[in-house]
């Protein structure tokens, strides 16, 4: 395996796509391709191999687009696609990750027979969904658009055949827990291979992802991994690349807001993306303005940034609501509560990782950063009325008061002052109870508004829903880890009787149907599934002791035996009136979403009454 340790820092990081690039994110074959329809997944023809050089290529498709022969019908250009391309799965290879262990300790932490033999079924997936980048890759890069990794990794499942960033943190995690610890190792450092070589860790492993990233999880991967081992001195020798990463990032990602310096998702290239250029392409037909064009392909690529593609939650409307279709996405002019959150956590670790190291002065400097990043997040995203953190949009400058389960982020990432935990940890079960969350059999889901994109009503996704079972842990207090364990315990028990109807594990959930599966995004929903996977084992390591498959307390989530093949899925009442939470006076619901019409006024800050942070050398955790 690579050692981090010879993460030496590159002045000039190399382009991540090189004459590939002509073929497999822009030009006149990817768009003749593409718009031809003859894929149902544009994922399809930019994931093949050529058959040769990428000049050649391009020079053969010249001469067929002028020869008289070619009638412009899809049958020629198919044929044209299968004598210069292998199909899919040329690039990856099956591999045995040589720490598998039939029997990890977290099973033994299961005490339900059933639950134990879900248990052993999730452990054995590590297998299948564990691959290699073939050596051609390395050999003959411009053959391919997978980028070269030099250790295994584990994939996410079904359509999505490499690596994604964001993804991964959970496979991580899923893999300490597995007792696989080089395996997960060695996907960090491919990360960071990645940051030495081009500069940053792109969102997934293919070359037109050359302009984007994902939530940076890198450092947050370190950190687990040092938990987990205690070889402290793996963070200290990865220290250089998970700065430089860090760096990165924030520079190619800051606006000012309200006197802060805060972060959005952004993409650096320009044009439609090359994996979804006809539906791109179709979103801007009606646009007559290059620049609304090029405007709407930065912010689609941004929401593709942010791991939540797509979603109301980057929809702003001309009345500056998260109403509208598609074409209404404005990602780069919203900042995310959650990203802003990961990098305050990024900069406290890099802080701890620091000090760890011996270097004093910077592991100060990390902490100053990160209460500048704190207050910005509590003066700017937390909203004393909602009793949460919003999302911030910019081109209207407000606060934009809708449920989304990344409000609660976080409290996963401990983003708030210390002095503010009381405060926050009452608003917060408020907030819950007002939007009625534990109603949902299925989870929390993704949005309160059903614009029919994946990432809202009714989805469930695995990683928000990690994010707030242990952002409620995290609370402490006995209401918050009460509900914290419920949920937890609710959804390996939503896997597992999905997993009994379906025989698969799923990207996503539906969090009106216990057992049931979510639906949208373009394709049909996706089996595997590497975080999911990762989640469940985590919980049944943790709270695998008072696990069952039925629940006397909680009536919507009851899971019969394996041989029945009902199970129960009845909806909790919901309490129909108008009643706000106690403490938020002059609040009414308005739709879409929930959304409270209680806001300061322009001019004021919502900032809560900050009160944590105003020293370098205080800890904000």
């Amino acid at each position: 395996m690579a050692s981090p340790k010879d993460c030496t820092c590159q002045p000039s990081p190399k382009p991540l796509a090189g004459a590939n690039g002509t073929v497999f994110c822009s030009g006149p074959l990817l768009e003749t391709v593409q718009m031809s329809g003859m894929f149902a997944d544009g994922k399809s023809f930019v994931d093949m191999k050529l058959r040769c050089k990428a000049e050649k290529t391009l020079k053969d498709f010249h001469t067929f687009s002028n020869c008289k022969k070619n009638d412009g019908s899809l049958k020629f250009l198919q044929m044209f696609v299968e004598n210069h391309f292998d199909p899919q799965g040329a690039d990856l290879e099956a591999f045995a990750p040589t720490d598998y262990k039939c029997d990890p300790a977290f099973l033994s932490q299961v005490c339900d027979a059933d639950l134990k033999k879900f248990g052993t079924y999730l452990n054995e997936t590590w297998k299948t969904l564990c691959v290699r980048v073939r050596d051609d890759v390395k050999k003959n890069p411009d053959s391919y658009s997978i980028v070269h990794l030099p250790n295994p990794t584990i994939i996410p499942g079904g359509r999505f055949t490499e690596y994604y960033y964001w993804d991964s943190y959970w496979i991580v995690r899923g893999l300490l827990y597995s007792d696989m610890d080089k395996t997960a190792r060695g996907m960090i450092e491919n990360f960071l291979y990645l940051v030495r070589t081009y500069g940053f860790v792109p969102g997934c492993g293919r070359i037109y992802c050359s302009g984007r990233s994902h939530p940076p999880m890198l450092i947050q991967m370190v950190k687990a991994y040092v938990e987990f081992t205690n070889d402290e001195k793996f963070a200290v020798d990865a220290l250089p690349m998970l700065e430089k990463e860090f760096d990165t990032f924030l520079e190619n990602h800051s606006v000012e807001v309200k006197g802060h310096t805060m972060y959005v998702y952004r993409d650096s290239t320009t044009g439609p993306r090359p994996e979804a250029m006809c539906e791109d392409r179709a979103n801007t037909d009606s646009m007559c303005n290059e620049d609304d064009k090029e405007g709407f392909y930065s912010d689609v690529k941004a929401a593709c940034e942010s791991g939540q593609a797509f979603s109301s939650r980057w929809y702003i409307s001309e009345a500056g609501t998260n109403e509208g279709s598609v074409s209404d996405t404005h990602t780069t002019c919203i900042v995310p509560v959650d990203l802003n959150a990961i990098l305050f956590r990024n900069c406290k670790i890099l802080a701890e990782f620091n000090a760890t190291a011996g270097n004093a002065e910077k592991a100060n400097e990390y902490q100053i950063k990160a209460c500048e990043m704190l207050k910005a997040i509590n003066d700017v995203l937390w909203n004393d009325c909602a009793g949460i953190w919003l999302d911030y949009d910019l081109k209207n400058n407000k606060a934009r008061n809708y449920f989304a389960a990344s409000n609660l982020s976080p409290l996963w990432l401990r983003a708030y002052g210390i002095c503010d935990t009381d405060k926050i940890a009452q608003a917060v079960m408020k907030y819950i109870k007002f939007n009625k969350l534990d109603s949902y059999p299925g989870g929390v889901p993704a949005t309160l508004y059903n614009s029919g994109q994946q990432w809202d009503f009714p989805n469930v996704w695995p990683p928000q829903m990690y994010m707030i079972i242990e952002g409620l842990e995290a609370l402490g207090t006995s209401e918050s880890k009460e509900l914290s364990k419920k949920w937890a315990q609710r959804w390996v028990r939503h896997n597992y009787e999905a997993y009994q109807q379906k025989g698969a594990m799923f990207e996503k959930y539906n969090c009106e149907e216990f057992g049931g599966v979510g639906s949208g995004g373009g394709y049909e929903v996706q089996t595997g599934f590497g975080w999911t996977n990762g989640i469940i084992i985590e919980f049944m390591a943790r709270y695998g002791q008072s696990l069952s498959l039925t629940d006397e307390s909680d009536d919507k989530c009851k899971c019969k035996k394996p041989d029945q093949t009902a199970c129960t899925q009845t909806r909790g009442s919901q309490d129909d009136s108008n009643g706000l939470p106690a403490g938020i006076a002059g609040c009414t619901p308005s739709a879409p979403g929930g959304a409270l019409s209680c806001f300061p006024s322009d001019g004021q800050a919502a900032n809560g009454g900050y009160s944590g942070c105003n020293s370098p050398t205080r800890e904000c955790e």
